[in-house]
Protein backbone atom coordinates (compact mmCIF):
# COMPACT_ATOMS: atom_id res chain seq x y z
CA UNK A 1 0.00 0.00 0.00
CA UNK A 2 1.31 3.06 -1.05
CA UNK A 3 1.96 5.92 1.24
CA UNK A 4 -1.23 7.69 -0.68
CA UNK A 5 -3.45 4.79 -0.83
CA UNK A 6 -2.62 4.77 2.98
CA UNK A 7 -3.61 8.38 3.57
CA UNK A 8 -6.83 7.69 1.75
CA UNK A 9 -8.15 4.95 3.65
CA UNK A 10 -7.03 7.23 7.06
CA UNK A 11 -9.17 9.82 5.69
CA UNK A 12 -12.35 7.54 5.22
CA UNK A 13 -11.64 5.89 8.96
CA UNK A 14 -11.64 9.72 10.28
CA UNK A 15 -14.37 10.12 8.22
CA UNK A 16 -16.34 7.45 9.77
CA UNK A 17 -15.36 7.70 13.60
CA UNK A 18 -16.09 11.69 13.19
CA UNK A 19 -12.19 12.53 14.27
CA UNK A 20 -12.58 16.43 13.08
CA UNK A 21 -9.04 17.44 13.99
CA UNK A 22 -7.21 13.93 11.78
CA UNK A 23 -9.91 14.86 8.79
CA UNK A 24 -8.45 17.90 8.63
CA UNK A 25 -5.02 17.35 8.65
CA UNK A 26 -5.77 14.21 5.83
CA UNK A 27 -7.79 16.48 3.95
CA UNK A 28 -4.87 19.03 3.40
CA UNK A 29 -2.04 16.50 3.13
CA UNK A 30 -4.54 15.04 0.52
CA UNK A 31 -4.96 18.17 -1.36
CA UNK A 32 -1.00 18.95 -0.86
CA UNK A 33 -0.55 15.65 -2.15
CA UNK A 34 -2.57 15.84 -5.32
CA UNK A 35 -1.35 19.29 -5.72
CA UNK A 36 2.21 17.93 -6.45
CA UNK A 37 1.27 14.90 -8.18
CA UNK A 38 -0.08 17.34 -10.59
CA UNK A 39 2.71 19.42 -10.90
CA UNK A 40 5.09 16.38 -11.29
CA UNK A 41 2.87 14.23 -14.04
CA UNK A 42 0.23 15.84 -15.01
CA UNK A 43 -3.71 15.29 -13.92
CA UNK A 44 -2.97 11.61 -14.76
CA UNK A 45 -0.29 10.74 -12.35
CA UNK A 46 0.40 9.71 -8.58
CA UNK A 47 3.95 9.86 -6.32
CA UNK A 48 6.00 7.66 -5.37
CA UNK A 49 6.61 7.12 -1.98
CA UNK A 50 10.07 9.32 -1.89
CA UNK A 51 7.79 11.89 -3.44
CA UNK A 52 5.08 11.73 -1.24
CA UNK A 53 7.68 11.90 2.04
CA UNK A 54 9.34 14.94 0.53
CA UNK A 55 5.80 16.58 0.64
CA UNK A 56 4.73 15.39 3.74
CA UNK A 57 8.27 16.14 5.38
CA UNK A 58 7.25 19.87 3.89
CA UNK A 59 3.76 20.15 5.34
CA UNK A 60 5.96 19.02 9.37
CA UNK A 61 8.13 22.04 8.20
CA UNK A 62 5.55 24.34 7.54
CA UNK A 63 3.97 23.56 11.02
CA UNK A 64 7.24 23.69 13.23
CA UNK A 65 7.68 27.20 11.66
CA UNK A 66 4.21 28.03 12.53
CA UNK A 67 4.77 26.33 16.52
CA UNK A 68 8.18 28.99 16.58
CA UNK A 69 5.75 31.50 15.31
CA UNK A 70 2.70 31.11 17.63
CA UNK A 71 4.71 30.61 20.80
CA UNK A 72 7.01 33.82 20.15
CA UNK A 73 3.43 35.75 19.76
CA UNK A 74 1.78 34.13 23.44
CA UNK A 75 -0.07 31.76 21.32
CA UNK A 76 0.15 28.65 22.86
CA UNK A 77 -2.86 27.08 22.37
CA UNK A 78 -2.24 27.23 18.56
CA UNK A 79 1.31 25.40 18.97
CA UNK A 80 -0.70 22.52 20.58
CA UNK A 81 -2.54 22.40 17.51
CA UNK A 82 0.43 22.43 15.64
CA UNK A 83 1.97 19.87 17.49
CA UNK A 84 -0.61 17.27 17.48
CA UNK A 85 -0.97 17.47 13.58
CA UNK A 86 2.89 17.03 13.28
CA UNK A 87 2.30 13.52 15.29
CA UNK A 88 -0.53 12.51 13.13
CA UNK A 89 1.57 13.38 10.16
CA UNK A 90 4.76 11.92 11.41
CA UNK A 91 3.19 8.36 11.32
CA UNK A 92 3.22 8.17 7.42
CA UNK A 93 7.18 9.71 7.34
CA UNK A 94 9.75 6.78 7.27
CA UNK A 95 11.34 5.66 10.65
CA UNK A 96 14.21 8.64 11.05
CA UNK A 97 17.61 7.45 11.31
CA UNK A 98 19.76 7.79 14.67
CA UNK A 99 22.35 9.31 15.60
CA UNK A 100 24.71 6.51 15.22
CA UNK A 101 23.22 5.65 11.41
CA UNK A 102 23.18 8.98 10.31
CA UNK A 103 27.13 9.09 11.57
CA UNK A 104 27.92 6.10 9.77
CA UNK A 105 26.15 7.11 6.15
CA UNK A 106 28.08 10.50 6.48
CA UNK A 107 31.66 8.46 7.14
CA UNK A 108 30.61 6.60 3.71
CA UNK A 109 29.83 8.83 1.56
CA UNK A 110 32.67 11.04 2.40
CA UNK A 111 34.73 7.90 1.30
CA UNK A 112 33.08 7.48 -1.70
CA UNK A 113 33.54 10.54 -2.88
CA UNK A 114 37.27 10.90 -1.08
CA UNK A 115 36.83 14.28 0.02
CA UNK A 116 39.42 15.28 2.51
CA UNK A 117 38.33 19.17 3.29
CA UNK A 118 35.34 21.31 3.54
CA UNK A 119 35.55 22.41 -0.17
CA UNK A 120 34.07 18.95 -0.94
CA UNK A 121 31.13 19.34 1.55
CA UNK A 122 28.63 19.86 -1.77
CA UNK A 123 29.52 16.39 -3.19
CA UNK A 124 29.06 14.32 0.02
CA UNK A 125 26.31 16.40 0.62
CA UNK A 126 25.02 15.35 -2.76
CA UNK A 127 25.78 11.45 -1.80
CA UNK A 128 24.74 11.31 2.09
CA UNK A 129 21.45 12.86 0.78
CA UNK A 130 20.64 10.07 -2.12
CA UNK A 131 21.47 7.56 0.77
CA UNK A 132 19.21 9.36 3.47
CA UNK A 133 16.05 9.01 1.50
CA UNK A 134 14.49 11.43 3.48
CA UNK A 135 15.55 9.80 6.83
CA UNK A 136 17.27 12.49 8.05
CA UNK A 137 16.23 16.12 7.38
CA UNK A 138 19.49 18.36 5.27
CA UNK A 139 20.19 20.55 8.13
CA UNK A 140 21.09 17.69 10.54
CA UNK A 141 23.20 15.87 7.80
CA UNK A 142 25.06 19.22 6.93
CA UNK A 143 26.13 19.67 10.65
CA UNK A 144 27.51 16.21 10.93
CA UNK A 145 29.02 16.16 6.88
CA UNK A 146 31.07 19.68 8.22
CA UNK A 147 32.32 18.02 11.82
CA UNK A 148 33.20 15.12 9.43
CA UNK A 149 35.38 17.17 7.25
CA UNK A 150 37.35 19.18 9.65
Amino acid sequence: MTTQEKIDADLKAAMRSRDADRLSVLRLVKSALTNAAIEKHGSAGGLGDADAAAVLRKQVKQRQDSIESFEKGGRPELAAKERKEIEYLSEYLPKPMSDDEVLRLVKESIAEAGATSKAQMGTVMKIATERAAGRVDGKTLSQVVQKALQ
